[in-house]
């Protein structure tokens, strides 16, 4: 009974994956997520909105709405698999981004949408998984109710890195090297010696034709770290580059 979630409301629901074979391939007794931020399988987001508070539904859903043509690792699923889940919709609730949260809620829900971006990015949905990323951003950066405590401060610095090296690949892929370079330059406010981010921002200033500001993050991100044969060869480059007589 009760109304069904409304867009931008949070549901929880408990979940039951399986094979056609019958095999349980996923178990979550707590599921929750915003439907419509990319979170869980199109199934659960399409078919949830769906259901009222008590409801358990069963949704057959072919892989393109389940798991993709490439299936999952974690869980494990196979390639191009069609999948049957349970879904008993437990509570809806108003979405927690406006709300002011306690810092290790805003972590787990970075947290939880930074991974579905990267399940999004193996999959070459680079858009959705730069939308998830974003999601991501906007969890980490919001209100809190509380001051965090100096380990959850850290970690919440950590994952905004994190993301912003995502948003910057992702951009990447999609073909949009400058906001690609304002990602990596805003991970790098947060934390100037990031070495993914120096080398990414190196290799982007050097297709600018900015070799004396790439060559300083590429010696950089060397400094952090000496073994890195992909550093050593865009520095490499750079160099054949700039020994090269201009041309009158």
């Amino acid at each position: 009974g009760g109304p069904r979630p409304l867009p931008g409301q949070e549901v929880s629901v408990k979940v039951l994956g399986a094979l056609e074979d019958g095999g349980l391939v996923e178990r979550d007794p707590r599921l929750i997520f915003v439907p419509g931020h990319g979170d869980v399988v199109q199934a659960l987001e399409l078919g949830v909105p769906t259901m009222q508070p008590g409801e358990v539904s069963f949704f057959l859903a072919a892989f393109p709405y389940a798991y993709g043509r490439p299936g999952s690792r974690e869980p494990d699923v196979p390639p191009e698999a069609p999948l049957l889940f349970e879904v008993t919709l437990l509570e809806v609730r108003d979405g927690p981004d406006p709300q002011p949260l306690p810092p290790a809620v805003r972590l787990r829900l970075g947290s939880q949408r930074r991974e579905r971006g990267n399940f999004h990015f193996a999959r070459g949905d680079f858009a959705a998984a730069l939308r998830s990323y974003r999601l991501s951003l906007r969890a980490l950066d919001g209100p809190a109710t509380a001051p965090p405590g100096p380990e959850e401060e850290e970690e919440l610095r950590e994952q905004r890195v994190k993301c912003l090296n995502n948003c910057a690949a992702a951009e990447l892929k999609l073909g949009r090297a400058e906001e690609a370079l304002a990602a990596c330059e805003a991970a790098l406010r947060i934390s100037p010696d990031n070495g993914r981010a120096l080398l990414r921002r190196g290799q982007l200033l050097a297709e600018q034709g900015r070799d004396a500001e790439a060559a300083l993050d590429l010696r950089r991100a060397l400094e952090l770290d000496p073994a890195s044969k992909v550093i050593h060869t865009e520095l490499s480059r750079l160099a054949k580059r700039q020994s090269r007589p201009s041309s009158t």
